[in-house]
């Protein structure tokens, strides 16, 4: 197939682009290098030394033959562009990851908040409406987050997408009818993934695009097969407080001799995946489309949960590392459950990869590998989610800042 992988230099896009063009498939990355420019913004690098994109992809071809090729395109932005792009290489698929995807990041400020909206909505819309004007046939796999379901303690499971419910008639009677299951996000990240889900809803119905909605996990690990090819395939790994996810964080942390870095009670419930799976799943999508004119086909892609405390008490007996329990910056509740629902993926083959040692202890060595990159002052979680939590948090976990003299 020619796929389009919308933001295919990211953290999720770059293994996926080399897996499947690893499997045959004839891949075009079109990307904004946002979240390069984001580094800058930030002051911090990924803990594993990237290449540009075009580096990148020409070592991909020496060392397989096969091409990768890259387009400078702005989703959000450039609309005209991205129809012309379609409209000439008319792709059998589209794999959308063009999106600002850490809660943190957009939580810092106003402008943050604004930016994420802007360029996570638009892109979606601009991308669908397209896709729409073109008349084109194309499966469109879109990237989204278990955050959509948010974080509730009622006790059920969370189905894949859709909730039957009973709904009384005027006449007195029930009918049963199928709902997206309702949203409930934790932030202005999270809340743009569930305005994507009713944009896709609409055009599914309204233009029978074929659409396949992904809720993933957060994802933990480093390498994928493709990626251990060559040193400068290397995926990107974030270890701050606004793009790390928490598992890989950990174990930064541990590597590095800093505390384990706990918020609130740790008693938060998280869905996990990881890399190597995450790949794998898109491709099992990219193989099981929709028809046109069914209605959004939603997938929970996770293969476990843990509670945060339990991940870093796990990771601390491994390494000797230390815990911090810090005020927790997000507005979300100190316990929750979360069991989800993920038949889908493991009847069409996924063989989850589970947390395993050997596999905690890879990226372990990967950070003891890169230590010398890492900025401490960039590791604590300090973006708030509100003003009043913002008074609470700790920039300071260590306990190296100066103090003055009473």
């Amino acid at each position: 197939m020619k796929i389009a992988v919308m933001g295919g230099d990211g953290f999720i896009g770059w293994p996926t682009s080399l897996h499947l063009s690893d499997a045959g498939h004839d891949i075009h990355i079109l990307d904004n290098l946002s979240r390069r420019w984001i580094d800058t913004e930030l002051g911090v690098q990924s803990l594993t030394p990237m290449d540009s994109i075009q580096e990148r992809t020409r070592i991909w071809h020496a060392e397989t033959g096969r091409r990768i090729h890259f387009n400078l395109i702005d989703l959000a932005k450039d609309y005209e562009l991205l129809k012309n792009w379609l409209s000439e290489h008319r792709p059998d698929a589209v794999i959308h990851f063009a999106e600002q995807r850490a809660a943190p990041y957009s939580m810092k400020s106003d402008r943050h908040k604004n930016y994420t909206v802007n360029n996570n909505v638009s892109a979606t819309h601009n991308l669908l409406n397209a896709l729409t004007e073109l008349n084109l046939d194309t499966h469109l796999i879109h990237l989204g987050t278990m955050g959509v379901y948010g974080y509730s303690t009622v006790g059920a499971a969370i189905p894949e997408g859709y909730l039957p419910v009973g709904i009384e008639t005027a006449g007195g009677e029930t009918v049963s009818q199928e709902i997206l299951y309702p949203s409930n996000p934790g932030s202005i990240y999270h809340m743009t993934k569930c305005l994507d889900q009713l944009l896709f809803q609409f055009y599914a119905k309204n233009d029978s695009l074929r659409i396949t909605d992904l809720h993933q996990g957060i994802v933990w690990g480093t390498h994928t097969e493709q990626t251990r090819r060559h040193a400068q395939l290397i995926n990107r790994f974030d270890y701050d407080g606004d793009y790390g996810t928490v598992l890989n964080r950990f174990l930064i942390q541990a590597a590095i001799g800093y505390p384990l870095t706990v918020h609130g009670t740790g008693g938060q419930t998280r869905a996990f995946i990881h890399i190597q799976d995450s790949v794998r799943c898109i491709e099992l999508a990219l193989q099981n489309p929709p028809a046109r004119g069914a209605r959004v086909e939603i997938f929970n892609q996770m293969t476990e949960t843990h509670r945060v405390r339990d991940l870093a008490e796990m990771i601390a007996r491994i390494s000797g590392a230390t815990i911090a329990w810090l005020p927790n910056p997000r507005k979300e509740a100190a316990e929750n459950e979360l069991i989800v629902r993920n038949e889908k993926f493991l009847d069409l083959g996924l063989e989850p990869i589970t947390l395993e040692t050997g596999l905690l202890g890879e990226i372990v060595d990967v950070a003891k590998k890169f230590a010398y990159r890492v900025d401490r002052a960039r590791v604590p979680a300090v973006s708030a989610w509100t003003r009043d939590i913002a008074a609470t948090i700790n920039h300071d976990p260590e306990g190296k800042r100066l103090k003055s003299v009473s």
